[in-house]
């Protein structure tokens, strides 16, 4: 039997010099048990000097350089690795046997993985101590296969979050690249045999200026309903081009591109185009509004993309339907048609060359004793339309030469032609501030005054002063074959007795000249007499606010403008002093006037988009 090697021998290299005393049965059974094993581990160790200092950490670190390097020992030797492993396995109270040692010796060589004594060794643990855990065959597969299927799992998992990662970024990417113009913000699906969207240019060529409006109508619904609109205008007017046609159909290029800017590309062919001029183009002349009017529409079909309308796309529009087509906006914005009430609103249109009015009258509270219930008289201004199962009849009338612009030459005219007639080739008038000075010629065309301003006379008298000049232009002592009458032997049904509840709008430069300088939205028309009074004071500091003082200042024509807006209110078409109106350019985000409900029309007689 071979002796144990000392403590100090092990650690200097020499062989032991001491005969090993006697064990007991059961460390000798032991021993021969681990010689088995520790010859197979010395055979790796002669193989592999490194592993010999990996499973046995404890002596290595007994060893001295000198002993470290020292060359292995021979085969026929008692190895140091069998002493250790005996004096390991005595202090073990249950070694491993032969046959498990065996099992995990063939593992390690075949799979050059440390059998679990030799790790358990590389931590600076006994192996002997392993043993009282040792891992059998099934529960070392069961721990093989719940790290594959761990692995399967977290792995797929992971490839199921990339994908889903990947499908939200492709989902957002696709949602960014739809065009927002191509969709509704109130449904996905459009009602059958219509597009999900449809828009509609409306260019208003005015007597001032050109405006347009790119309407976008969606088809949730059997009918259109308004989703948005862009709004855009330009100065000078098409009439003020004259004999320069070509000049005029290119002035409307800046309004076409915020068209091209908001309709997309792909419904551009199927989108509506229709020019509507007014009062302005109308005063031109046939022949110079004729050749305006074709170099417009030929631009529009060979410079851009839209599809014209069919019927009368560039033209002057008769007043009649300015009128209607400003009322059908309103009206549809308030959601006041098709309702079997008829509370629908009135509107009063101020344009630069004329002005329109349109309203319901409720004729059966007029002259219910009437033969046959009360009827309108027949004419013109009698027009009858349908909507959503609901008949009107309307009455409107749009009086030429009666907008805003065209007022102002009539009574500045009408100044100048009283003033020739006493001989006076100047004159200062309470209608215009101090410091305005202008040319301008008589009726008649014979002789040119200077018209002045004046300074205020006192509280209220300016105004009054004012008035009397702007109503000699109503004519309000005009024959009236037909009663009742509004101004220049007109007729039209009395508003306090067929519509003195409903609701009366009044726009476009009642508006212009009201809001700027505070008054706002709903007010009666005593209000606007008030600050006709105020205005003509010609005294700034009676405004409190700055950009009040200098809108005044700016616009030297307020004190006439008001006055005659609140005479056309009062002595020519009946208002009573205490109505209530409302002005405003916009309802529910849309602009008010006749290019809404011109662009309804539009839409009502043919379809565009597919």
């Amino acid at each position: 039997m071979s002796p144990l090697p000392s403590s100090a021998d092990s650690d200097s290299g020499k062989p032991h010099s001491k005969t090993a005393s006697p064990q007991p049965r059961s460390q000798a059974i032991q021993r021969r048990a681990t010689q088995h094993s520790s010859a197979s581990a010395h055979s790796r160790a002669t193989a592999d000097p490194t592993h010999t200092r990996i499973s046995s950490p404890l002596s290595s670190r007994r060893q001295t350089p000198s002993a470290r390097a020292a060359p292995p020992q021979a085969a026929s030797d008692p190895p140091n690795s069998t002493v250790h492993e005996v004096r390991i396995a005595s202090r073990s109270a249950e070694p491993p046997s032969a046959q498990a040692q065996m099992f995990r010796d063939a593992v390690s060589s075949a799979t050059g993985v440390l059998a679990p004594s030799d790790a358990y060794s590389g931590l600076g643990q006994y192996p002997g101590k392993r043993s009282r855990f040792a891992i059998k065959p099934w529960m070392r597969l069961a721990l093989i296969l719940t790290a594959v299927f761990g692995l399967a799992y977290f792995g797929i998992a992971g490839l199921r979050s990339s994908s889903a990662f990947s499908g939200l970024g492709g989902s957002a990417a696709r949602a960014k690249a739809v065009d927002p113009r191509l969709q509704s913000a109130h449904c996905d699906v459009p009602h059958p045999g219509r597009p999900l969207v449809q828009y509609v240019l409306m260019i208003d060529a005015g007597s001032t200026g050109s405006r347009i409006h790119v309407y976008k109508f969606n088809y949730c619904k059997s009918h259109p309903e308004l989703e948005g609109e862009v709004f855009e205008q330009l100065k000078p007017g098409l009439s003020s081009f004259g004999e320069d046609a070509q000049g005029a159909a290119h002035s409307l290029d800046g309004l076409l591109r915020v068209a091209m800017d908001g309709v997309p590309e792909s419904l551009r062919p199927c989108t509506p185009v229709a020019v509507k001029a007014t009062a302005g183009l109308r005063m031109l002349g046939a022949e110079k509004s004729g050749r305006i009017l074709s170099a417009v529409e030929d631009r529009l079909a060979h410079a851009y993309p839209f599809r014209l309308v069919p019927d009368r796309a560039v033209e002057i529009m008769d007043g009649r339907d300015e009128g209607i087509y400003a009322w059908i906006t309103v009206n549809y914005l308030l959601g006041t048609l098709g309702t079997p009430a008829h509370k629908t609103a009135a509107t009063f249109d101020l344009g630069g060359g004329s002005t329109q009015i349109v309203f319901e009258p409720r004729l059966e509270a007029w002259d219910s004793s009437a033969p046959g219930g009360p009827q309108m008289a027949p004419g013109e201004h009698r027009y009858q339309m349908g909507y959503g199962g609901e008949n009107y009849t309307l009455y409107q009338h749009s009086y030429l030469g009666y907008g805003l612009m065209e007022a102002r030459k009539k009574i500045k005219a009408l100044i100048a032609q009283d003033a020739s007639n006493s001989g006076r080739f100047s004159v200062e008038h309470p209608c215009f501030p101090p410091g305005f000075r202008e040319e301008v010629a008589t009726n008649d065309g014979k002789s040119q005054v200077t018209i002045k301003g004046k300074e205020a006379l006192g509280s209220g008298a300016a105004s009054d002063a004012c008035l009397s000049s702007v109503r000699q232009i109503l004519n309000k002592d005009a024959p009236c074959a037909q009663k009742p009458c509004s101004f220049n032997g007109v007729y039209q049904p009395a508003l306090d007795k067929t519509f003195a509840d409903n609701p009366f709008y009044i726009f476009s430069y009642f508006y212009d000249r009201t809001y700027p300088l505070g008054v706002r939205d709903e007010f009666k028309l005593s209000d606007v007499k008030a600050l006709a009074d105020k205005v003509c004071r010609h005294d700034v500091s009676l405004f409190a606010l700055k950009p009040e003082q200098e809108e005044i200042t700016a616009e030297n024509h307020y004190c006439l403008d008001l006055s005659f807006q609140y005479a056309l209110l009062r002595d020519g078409v009946g208002m009573a002093e205490n109505r209530v109106v409302r002005s405003t350019r916009k309802i529910k985000d849309a602009e008010t006037g006749w290019c809404l409900g011109a662009s309804l029309a539009v839409l009502d007689q043919n379809r565009y988009c597919r």
